[in-house]
C-alpha cells in the first residue's frame, strides 16, 4: 500500500506520525504548513489528509481537530517510512555496563538487562527464559493476528517460554488449539525436537497408508486421481456404483478421513518449526494483536541466539502505541544480540 502514496502524501503521514510520537497531540494542517515553510497552503494539506483518512491512515479525534495517526498509519510508517537510529552511545554503554554487573548468572543478567531496557525506553520490559532442551510436558498456541501466533512451553523443570512465530495468515484459530491439544499429548516427555521428529515419522506413515488406498480405489475404477504431488485430487466418479459396494465407500472415507489427518499433521510439523525458527525484530502495533487492541500498546520484541546461532529466548517492550519506533528498535536489537554475547 506504500507503494500507492505519492511523496506528498507520504511526507504528511511521516510528519504527523513524528508529532504524535512526540507530543500526542493531534495535527492540524496549518502546522503542517508551516513545517513545510509555508510551501503547501494549509487547504491543500487538508485535502492530503482527508485522502490520507479515507485509506484508514488517519483519524479525526474530534470534529474541529487535527488528525491522529490510526494504527494501520502506524504499521505503514514503520515498515516502510521510519528511519531506523543508532543507539545512543550512553544508552549503550549503559546496557552493556549493567549486563556486566550482572555476574554470571543468566537469571541476573535478563533482569538487570530487562530493567535498564525498560528504563531507558520508558516501557515495560519482557524477557523469555533461555530455551533449554529439557522435555517439555505443555504447549500452547494462542492467536495474535493474521500471520502471527504466540507460543507458550512449559517444561518439566517449570520454567516457562514465550515465542511469537509466524503462521499462515489463513489458518483458523480452531487448527491452533487442535495443535495445542494434539502436541500437549505427545510432548510429554519430549524435547521440541524429538516431538517435531515424530509428527514427521507419523506423516510419513499416512502418506504411505493414503497411496495404497488411493491406488485401490483408481485401479477398481471408482475414482481418478489427479494433480501434482504433494497437492492432488481424489475425483470420484459413479457415485451410484459406490453405494452398492460398502468396502469402496468405506475406502474413500477412510481417504478423505486421512487427507485431513495429513493437513492437520503438516499444519503441526509448520508450527513446530516456526517455533524453533523464531527470529528478527518483531513489531506488534495495537489491533495487529488482540492482546492489545483495545489498550492503546505496541510491543517490540526480538529473539537472542548463543554462540552456536541458535534462539534461546527473546527480549523486549510493550508500551503505548507511540513510542518512538525508530529510537527503540534498534536498542532492542542491540539488546538482544547483546545477552547473546553474554551467555555465549
Amino acid at each position: 500500500m506504500i507503494t500507492e502514496l505519492n511523496e506528498r502524501s507520504r511526507d504528511i503521514l511521516r510528519r504527523i506520525v513524528d508529532s504524535y510520537v512526540e507530543t500526542g497531540d493531534p495535527v492540524g494542517s496549518r502546522t503542517i504548513s508551516k513545517q513545510l515553510g509555508q510551501s503547501l497552503s494549509p487547504a491543500t494539506i487538508r485535502n492530503v489528509m482527508a485522502d490520507l483518512e479515507d485509506a484508514g491512515l488517519l483519524y479525526a479525534p474530534h470534529t474541529s481537530a487535527g488528525r491522529l495517526p490510526t494504527d494501520a498509519g502506524l504499521r505503514m510508517f514503520v515498515d516502510g517510512l521510519m528511519e531506523v537510529g543508532n543507539v545512543d552511545e550512553v544508552e549503550r554503554e549503559k546496557l552493556e555496563a549493567h549486563a556486566a554487573a550482572s555476574g554470571k548468572s543468566v537469571e541476573g543478567l535478563l533482569q538487570e538487562v530487562t530493567g535498564t531496557l525498560s528504563g531507558l525506553t520508558h516501557c515495560a520490559g519482557l524477557v523469555t527464559a533461555p530455551k533449554t532442551e529439557i522435555p517439555l510436558k505443555h504447549i500452547e498456541f494462542v492467536a495474535l493476528s493474521p500471520g502471527r501466533a504466540l507460543v507458550v512451553l512449559v517444561a518439566e523443570n517449570g520454567i516457562v517460554e514465550n515465542r511469537i512465530i509466524e503462521v499462515p495468515a489463513a489458518l483458523a484459530p480452531s487448527a491452533l488449539v487442535e495443535a495445542t491439544n494434539y502436541l500437549s499429548a505427545k510432548l510429554v516427555g519430549r524435547t521440541l525436537a524429538e516431538a517435531h521428529d515424530l509428527i514427521q515419522q507419523e506423516l510419513g506413515k499416512q502418506k504411505q497408508e493414503l497411496d495404497i488406498l488411493t491406488r485401490k480405489v483408481v485401479e477398481a475404477g471408482l475414482a481418478t486421481w489427479s494433480g501434482g504431488e504433494g497437492d492432488g485430487a481424489l475425483i470420484v466418479r459413479g457415485q451410484m456404483h459406490l453405494l452398492e459396494d460398502v468396502t469402496a465407500v468405506g475406502d474413500l472415507e477412510r481417504i478423505r478421513t486421512l487427507f485431513q489427518a495429513l493437513e492437520t499433521r503438516e499444519s503441526l510439523a509448520m508450527l513446530l518449526e516456526t517455533t524453533e525458527q523464531a527470529e528478527g525484530v518483531q513489531i506488534f502495533i495495537g489491533s495487529d494483536s488482540h492482546l492489545f487492541n483495545l489498550s492503546g500498546c505496541s510491543m517490540v520484541v526480538s529473539p537472542f541466539k548463543n554462540g552456536k546461532e541458535k534462539v534461546i529466548g527473546a527480549i523486549g517492550v510493550v508500551g503505548p502505541t507511540r513510542i518512538n519506533y525508530s529510537r527503540i528498535i534498534p536498542m532492542v536489537d542491540f539488546t538482544a544480540k547483546l545477552v547473546g554475547r553474554m551467555i555465549g
